[in-house]
């Protein structure tokens, strides 16, 4: 019987109720989702050298055959020999161990592991505590057959693509869980396809996003064009993020991704040979919101200038730090990054370049040094639609927020506003709200027509968003004011004349009745 994304859903939960109550959800997510990936590694690893076997009677070409794997795994190194050793009161270092001697053999995971400690007392209790709860995990696994042959595929579908769903659905599943911690590592699904869809990478494209996190907006971003037709790239500081992501990209049959890890703004990781940031013809990105001192990485010293005489003075944040000159349009307040993100986004883009990110509607309309950046972005025609979204679409925050859609080389100078945020156009779900495929369709059409649609759509020229001074609130643009209907009094008036003379008959009903029976008041 072959394995169901249903079965993969299923051993993730059991997972997951192991930890309930030890560790919240933020933590050990890393443990259950470490643990499917060991046994997808051992199960694929397995089955490739079964295929290898029946190809190869030569034990010399065969171990040549085996060297040339995506991955390669030692009996050591396996699920199976792990849940072998369940009864072992040091399984969690054996796990550990396993752990890093994949990343030792498979430099492309070098670090995928480097968030979890499945020997840590901290996380796990005391060490008979701990040995049960290694032992219930991997016996919540032991069952599930994750070979590619033996799992369950649909029509157009690969096996990948259904560990990988499986992977992104319980990935959701503890976002929902995790509360303000999980906005740093998961979009919504709908919402990466909508982006992905106006974003429209095509074979050939590269994509990039700077704060990656588990990867899912990229892959959902590269599905659109095909993900063996594109080169992939992606950045994020979070350590557990990162190795999520690592893992997904891998379950997803996607090896050749670039996923580094750092500060985006202050180390951005992928460089040319010339030392200068690369160049993109798609960046996709759900950024930190208003992220608070996000040019730290800019002082390390802790210093203003680098002048002992002044180690105590308050660091301020200068262009000049910069050696990629992203900040020539204006530096971002300090507690507040949005727009460092953006500013690193549009340097990133090819001169055709497409981006769309996930900002917080102040970005539309704070002024100060915010607003100069604006106005020049606007002036230098790269603001192409802003999409207002509909509130507590994200987890780890309620507040509504927006796409930003900017593109280099755009023909026209004028500005599409949508706002996606009223009744119907979303659905409510338990405590999150959801977008819908015609909730994504409806956008999608005033996206693609680029038409004003009374009260969703419209587009502004220049000249009306200069009348603005270079404000972008949407409700300044797309009017969803709904008149109220005119109350007519005289009706009113009649409706209550015609209420007492109903009552007044009922009270005399009443009253005969009451007192027949012998209790008149």
């Amino acid at each position: 019987m072959k394995t169901t994304r249903a079965d993969i859903e299923a051993a993730l939960w059991r997972g997951a109720n192991t930890f309930r109550g030890i560790i919240d959800a933020a933590n050990y997510k890393d443990y259950v989702l470490s643990m499917l990936f060991v046994k997808y590694l051992s199960d694929t690893f397995k089955e490739n050298v079964e295929n290898l076997k029946s190809r190869y009677s030569d034990e010399q070409r065969f171990e040549r055959a085996k060297s040339r794997l995506p991955f390669v795994l030692s009996e050591e190194q396996t699920f199976d020999y792990l849940y072998e050793n369940r009864f072992n009161s040091e399984i969690g270092q054996k796990i550990n161990a396993a752990l890093r001697a994949i990343e030792d053999n498979n430099p492309q995971l070098q670090g995928v592991f480097r968030s979890v400690d499945f020997n840590s007392e901290t996380n796990l209790g005391n060490p008979k505590q701990k040995a049960t709860t290694l032992r219930n995990l991997l016996e919540d696994f032991k069952s599930l057959d994750l070979r590619p042959s033996m799992i369950e595929v649909k029509e157009n579908q690969v096996a990948s693509d259904v560990l990988g769903d499986a992977f992104e659905y319980m990935i959701g599943e503890f976002a929902s869980q995790a509360g303000k911690k999980a906005g740093s590592f998961f979009t919504p699904m709908m919402v990466s396809e909508l982006m992905a869809q106006i974003a429209k990478p095509k074979q050939g494209d590269s994509i990039y996003d700077p704060t990656s996190g588990s990867c899912s907006l990229l892959i959902r971003a590269a599905k659109y064009a095909g993900v063996k037709q594109v080169s992939i790239y992606g950045q994020e500081m979070n350590g557990s993020s990162w190795s999520m992501g690592k893992m997904n990209m891998f379950i997803h049959d996607i090896m050749d991704s670039k996923i580094a890890w750092g500060d985006t703004l202050a180390n951005p990781a992928h460089l040319d040979s010339d030392g200068n940031l690369m160049k993109f013809n798609v960046v996709v990105a759900n950024m930190p919101f208003s992220q608070d001192k996000w040019a730290e990485g800019f002082n390390p010293g802790g210093e203003s200038d680098g002048k002992e005489k002044n180690k105590d003075k308050k660091f301020k944040m200068e262009a000049k730090l910069d050696p990629f000159n992203r900040f020539d349009w204006g530096i971002p307040p300090s507690s507040k990054g949005d727009w460092a993100f953006l500013l690193h986004m549009i340097n990133s883009l090819q001169p055709d370049g497409r981006m769309v990110a996930v900002v917080p509607h102040g970005v539309l309309f704070r002024g100060a040094s915010e607003g100069i950046i604006r106005k020049r972005v606007i002036e230098e025609n790269l603001l192409d639609a802003v999409i207002g979204l509909p509130e507590n679409l994200f987890f780890g925050t309620s507040i509504p927020a927006c796409l930003l859609v900017i593109k280099k080389n755009r023909s026209n100078k004028d500005v599409l506003f949508i706002d996606a945020s009223g009744e119907g156009r979303y659905v409510k779900d338990k405590t999150q709200n959801k977008l819908t495929q015609k909730n994504i369709d409806d956008i999608l059409d005033v996206y693609n027509k680029r038409e004003t649609v009374d009260k969703f759509s419209y587009v502004a020229t220049f000249e009306e968003i200069k009348e603005n001074e270079f404000n972008l609130n949407i409700p300044r643009y797309v009017d969803t004011f709904e008149e109220e209907e005119i109350i007519d009094i005289a009706e009113v008036q009649t409706n209550i004349k015609n209420i007492k003379s109903e009552l007044e008959v009922v009270e005399n009903d009443l009253a005969e009745a009451l007192k027949e029976l012998g209790l008149e008041v």
